[in-house]
């Protein structure tokens, strides 16, 4: 046989999977497929080293995979086949674009012969996934294999993180090549600028209401997060979290103000707005972080300090007085060492921040036998440190966002692109990266039934994820954003349900109802001792559509105009 730096020839399918094995890769989440065949039986010879996850659905697959580059840094690897398989994977695409969530998505491809004829299943995936993903590319030499799949690596990880989708065609993964591996190679993050910390010094002693947005996710080292609390705690400085990036800072401590997400609080966006400087880190300054856009003048009237990766991202919207381009945690460790602000003068607005978040954490009353506020500080108590916490898109999640806290020690995970389905599949693929932690998923009914048969995934891999689902029967979002604009003119928003709690049962999970305030931990407690899948249907008031108001009080402010 041929050999190259050693190695003999292989099939393009091994040789996939080898390169796999190269980059690092522990895990691959899938829904197989006749179009590579070959590289599963490459991942077969490399079973001992990658943990091959085998789902029911491919927007499942990218979601957990997702996850898995959530929580690791690292890029998370899904593979589909072609056609409808990549259709379906490309909702998990666009949560990890959004979410800057490094991803490496292996799709199928048709024989070079059926080129051009719209064969079956034929996609041209450059096309396809150019506005979703940072690089397409399509590998149809054996010999190119590890330099294209090392380079998918590298833009995935590169800059602002995110997906790379590489289509992997059929005679490929058959030909016979002679080639090496290529490993990782050895990347050196960009550093703040020499004088970029001495000017945010400057501007910090200057401002007297600065405020702190800390975003970025999977950008984050646990050094980094350590070393950007200290500067932050060192100038005590009042922060506030990005749209679904709690656990980023401690939701307990006295410096944590809330999230500028969806649904925040109206005294945090006003707060923002009145702030004298906004020091944005790891967050693109988007349209749910900016509140639509209405935070501060695009012109540049606000001092703004943003802190990004991507160089292309600052000044994209708002034109900042200070752009910082830096690895995130290059940049935390660098504040770190500045010295911090002596008696800084904002600490009285700090505490008032700080005080209302706590008001606005406060249960209040609500119709019917369940209180879902006080409800889940009950369970928040008996949580261990280090829960993992999915959420789908929806109002539900509005609940365990504005009464909750998530503490240091513990991860959140949610899609900002507002995907439903998303929470179910991404509880499964946290909890086969650790098996150790509690997940908990957070999903509405509507979400729930997207994505909810990868319960089933779960059993297959013998992890156990509690998922809550909030069921009001109906698409409450919608519902919500409907009686605003069409009072009482309720189209398409209802919802018709099975028993969740026996939806589980049926795999041989373990299922519980909740329907008043006291019966969340108990069920909770039922289920982490029961050692199995679980679901806890909890079953909420329709009229209570929102956090903040009934259909009736939406109804009524409709009315007034």
């Amino acid at each position: 046989m041929t050999q190259s730096a050693g190695r003999e020839a292989r099939l393009g399918g091994h040789i996939l999977a080898d390169a796999l094995v190269a980059q690092g890769v522990t895990h691959a989440f899938c829904v197989p497929g006749e179009s590579y065949l070959d590289l599963l039986d490459g991942l077969y010879a490399q079973r001992n080293r990658i943990q091959l996850v085998t789902c029911r659905f491919e927007a499942g697959a990218v979601h957990m995979a997702e996850a898995y580059g959530k929580l690791t840094g690292k890029p998370g690897v899904a593979l589909v086949t072609r056609g409808p398989g990549a259709c379906h994977a490309a909702i998990g695409v666009h949560v990890a674009f959004q979410d800057s969530t490094p991803l490496v998505l292996l799709v199928g491809q048709i024989p070079f012969e059926e080129t051009d004829r719209e064969s079956f299943q034929e996609v041209d995936y450059r096309k396809m996934f150019a506005p979703l993903a940072k690089w397409v590319t399509q590998i149809d030499d054996a010999k190119r294999i590890p330099e294209l799949m090392a380079h998918a690596f590298d833009v995935a990880t590169s800059g602002r993180p995110g997906p790379v989708v590489v289509a992997i065609s059929e005679e490929m993964q058959k030909e016979m090549a002679a080639v090496a591996d290529l490993a990782p190679a050895p990347v050196f993050p960009p550093h703040p600028a020499p004088d970029a910390l001495p000017r945010m010094m400057e501007m910090l002693r200057k401002a007297e209401r600065p405020l702190v947005v800390l975003g970025g996710g999977a950008g984050w080292s646990a050094q980094g997060r350590a070393d950007i609390r200290e500067f932050l705690l060192a100038n005590d400085l009042p922060v506030a979290v990005a749209f679904r990036r709690q656990g980023l800072f401690d939701g307990t401590h006295a410096n944590f103000v809330g999230d500028l997400g969806v649904g925040a609080d109206a005294a945090l966006v006003k707060a923002a707005k009145e702030s004298d400087l906004f020091l944005a880190i790891g967050t693109r300054i988007g349209e749910t972080v900016s509140q639509g856009y209405t935070l501060m003048d695009m012109a540049g009237a606000k001092p703004v300090i943003h802190v990004y990766p991507e160089q292309s991202e600052i000044g994209r919207v708002y034109r900042p007085a200070l752009g910082i381009t830096s690895d995130l945690n290059a940049f935390a460790a660098a504040a770190k060492a500045t010295k911090p602000v002596e008696k800084p003068v904002w600490s009285g607005w700090r505490a008032e921040l700080r005080a209302a978040r706590e008001a606005q954490a406060k249960p209040q009353a609500y119709e019917g036998p369940l209180n879902l506020a006080v409800a889940l500080q009950e369970l928040e108590k008996v949580l261990p440190p280090d829960t993992i916490f999915t959420t789908d898109a929806g109002n539900f999640a509005t609940w365990p966002t504005r009464f909750m806290h998530v503490r240091e020690g513990q991860d959140f995970l949610g899609p900002t692109n507002g995907a439903m389905g998303y929470s179910v599949p991404a509880a499964i693929g946290a909890k086969i990266v650790h098996p150790e932690r509690t997940v908990i998923s957070f999903v509405g009914d509507g979400g729930f039934l997207m994505t909810g048969q990868e319960i089933a995934t779960a059993f297959h891999h013998n992890v156990n994820p509690i998922i809550l689902v909030f069921n009001n029967g109906m698409y409450g979002t919608i519902r919500m954003h409907q009686e605003k604009t069409y009072p009482g003119r309720v189209s398409a928003t209802q919802l018709t349900n099975p028993d969740f709690s026996r939806f589980i049962e049926s795999f041989g999970g373990h299922g519980e109802i909740v329907e008043a305030t006291d019966q969340l931990v108990p069920a909770f407690q039922r289920a982490v001792a029961s050692g199995k899948p679980a679901v806890i249907e909890v079953r909420t008031n329709p009229e209570q559509v929102t956090n903040r108001a009934t259909i009736a009080q939406l109804r009524a402010q409709a009315a007034k105009g």
